[in-house]
Parts: C-alpha cells; sequence; structure tokens
C-alpha cells in the first residue's frame, strides 16, 4: 500500500497491512512475544477488517469495512499507565479530520468531538433523549440509528430512575503493555475509528454499556454541503493515527520525567488539552464499581482529571473522588 510522505512517513516503519485481522493488537503483541518482530523497533499494523476484534475489559470490538484499525507497537521502558490513554485521546483529537471537524460543529452550536474518560471520543447530546433534537440535527439521526431499547432494556438505569444521555462513540483506544522473560519491553496501541460504516449495536454488542456507534461519515454528511471534499482516505488517516500515537509517547515520557523534576511544563499543557477537549466536563454522572462482587453507586459532576488520571467525580455530598476505574452513565448537566 503506497501511504504519502509526512514528517513521520509510514514507510519508514515496519508497516504491515492486511485484508483481516483476529485482532491488530493481539497479532503484535504475539509477534513480538514469539519475536518474528524485533522488540526495539517500531512496528504498525492496519486492517480492513477484524474477526475478533478487542476493546477494553475483554469487550468486543464490532470491525466492519471501511473503517480503520490500526495499531503500533512502540518500545518502551518505563512503566505505561492508563494516563498514556487519555494522552492518546488529546493528540487524536488534535489530528487534522477531527480538529477541522470540531471548527464546523462549534460553529453550528454542537457538541464537538471530545476525549472520554478513559478511552474513547465522541460526544453527549446533552439534552434529554425525551427530547429529540429537530430532525436533521446530527444528534436526532445518531439517536434514530439504533433502537435504543434493543440495547438495552430501557432508558434508565437500573439503580436509580434518572435518564441516562447516551455517549456517540466515534473511535476507541486500547493500550496494552508488552512482556518479554518477565521485562517490559514495549505497548502496544490500538485505535479503532469508524469511518465509513456505522457498527450496528444490539444488547449483545453494546455490552451493557450506555453508548451508541457514531462515524466520520455520519457528521460529514450532516455538515459537509453539496461538493464538499470527500472523507479522507484510509491511507491519510493511517498517517494521521500513528503520528498522534507517536506525539503521545513523546508527551506520556516528559510527563513521567516531569514528576521526579520541578518542570511540570508538559504535564501542565497536558491538563489544559484534556480540559478544553473533556466530553465529560460538568455532566451529572453515575458511577458504578465493583467491590467483592458487590456493585457500589455514586453519583456527582465530573471535575476534570487529577495528575495520574483518575477522574476526579464531585460528589453529592460534596467530597471529591478520584476514580480509577467504574462503568461511567451520564445522567445529566451540572
Amino acid at each position: 500500500m503506497s501511504l504519502t510522505n509526512s514528517p513521520n512517513s509510514l514507510l519508514s516503519f515496519n508497516h504491515r497491512h492486511v485484508i483481516s485481522s483476529v485482532s491488530t493488537n493481539s497479532e503484535l503483541i504475539d509477534a513480538i512475544k514469539n519475536t518474528s518482530l524485533a522488540a526495539d523497533e517500531l512496528h504498525l499494523l492496519t486492517a480492513e477488517t477484524q474477526s475478533a476484534g478487542r476493546g477494553q475489559r475483554g469487550r468486543s470490538w464490532q470491525s466492519p469495512l471501511g473503517n480503520v484499525y490500526l495499531s503500533l507497537y512502540h518500545p518502551v521502558t518505563m512503566p505505561v499507565s492508563g494516563l498514556l490513554s487519555l494522552i492518546i485521546g488529546v493528540e487524536l483529537a488534535k489530528m487534522p479530520v477531527i480538529d477541522e471537524l470540531n471548527k464546523q460543529l462549534n460553529a453550528q452550536g454542537l457538541n464537538p468531538i471530545g476525549v472520554k474518560w478513559a478511552n474513547d471520543l465522541g460526544f453527549y447530546n446533552t439534552s434529554p433523549l425525551s427530547d429529540k433534537p429537530a430532525e436533521g440535527n446530527i444528534g436526532y439521526q445518531i439517536n434514530q440509528q439504533t433502537d435504543l431499547n434493543a440495547n438495552n432494556s430501557s432508558h434508565t438505569s437500573e439503580n436509580t430512575d434518572q435518564q441516562i444521555i447516551y455517549f456517540n462513540k466515534l473511535a476507541g483506544i486500547l493500550i496494552e503493555p508488552v512482556w518479554c522473560a518477565s521485562k517490559l519491553v514495549g505497548v502496544v496501541m490500538g485505535v479503532g475509528l469508524n469511518v465509513q460504516a456505522t457498527p450496528t449495536l444490539t444488547a449483545q454488542t453494546c455490552e451493557g454499556m450506555s453508548y451508541q456507534a457514531l462515524s466520520l461519515q455520519d457528521i460529514y454528511q450532516q455538515l459537509e454541503p453539496i461538493g464538499a471534499a470527500p472523507l479522507p482516505k484510509l491511507s491519510s488517516l493511517y498517517q494521521q493515527i500513528t503520528n498522534a500515537l507517536i506525539a503521545s509517547i513523546s508527551c506520556f515520557h516528559s510527563v513521567m520525567i516531569e514528576k521526579s523534576s520541578v518542570e511540570v511544563t508538559a504535564a501542565n499543557d497536558f491538563m489544559q488539552q484534556f480540559n478544553t477537549l473533556d466530553a465529560l466536563a460538568g455532566l451529572r454522572l453515575q458511577v458504578t464499581q465493583k467491590h467483592n462482587g458487590q456493585s457500589q453507586i455514586i453519583t456527582g459532576t465530573a471535575c476534570g482529571i487529577d495528575a495520574q488520571g483518575c477522574l476526579q467525580l464531585r460528589q453529592d455530598n460534596g467530597k471529591l473522588a478520584a476514580l480509577f476505574t467504574g462503568r461511567i452513565d451520564v445522567i445529566g448537566k451540572y
């Protein structure tokens, strides 16, 4: 596959493109572990579809043709934390294709594409689902794509009578450290981006999560006038995403180094950028966590992240909680 040159041209990487992969993340990890790929080099794998794509916590990733399925292996020596996933989200949101769309979304007073803690790109329609946006509006189109009652038994939580606002998910991120002989050698960063195809979500494929699928094509069809430029080619998106992933590793390295020094320039820059792209900012959340097999639910308002990448939640009792994990459901605006 011929790809255009850029400051980080894919032509200079060990890039392999396949028609179908079981999982681009899994294939790279296995190849590094069995030494068929060198652990001290960059490796990029792109696929037109995946037969068993993976998301967070073992969830499946639907992989219809027409979208981006990309994994980049990068050698690292320092421990990888969840902060890297948030940094990747910010860098992906800064890609030319997303940046341009966000300018148009903002100009029309629509919610821009942002980073949802901790692994997704997309946005919320923060008006209640019962109050449908006007037909022809992006929110209306997306809300009509799938029968939400087929994905969940109702639009309300099983534990509260609050109405849940669904997340319109454009992309997901999966980072996985790679170990060889009990030694950390690198990290695989996987990105699935819905470009031309919007995965059809059912009760099974949605896996209980409160989101709907969204594609770049969905947004382009609503925003672009007749005769406007078409969607970027997949080869261009491979390039933009790879550049974003490499920039993410550089930023992560700088932030981690700063933790042992008085300089916090990179960390401050990242936090400022995240705050402008935070899809949860100011929203009321219901967070479900598992403790000893029991579900615990807390509610409050999203207040960004802390220096470790934990979600900050201002609870209804006024206390600030730092959350490392948990299921996030948006139940309204603050």
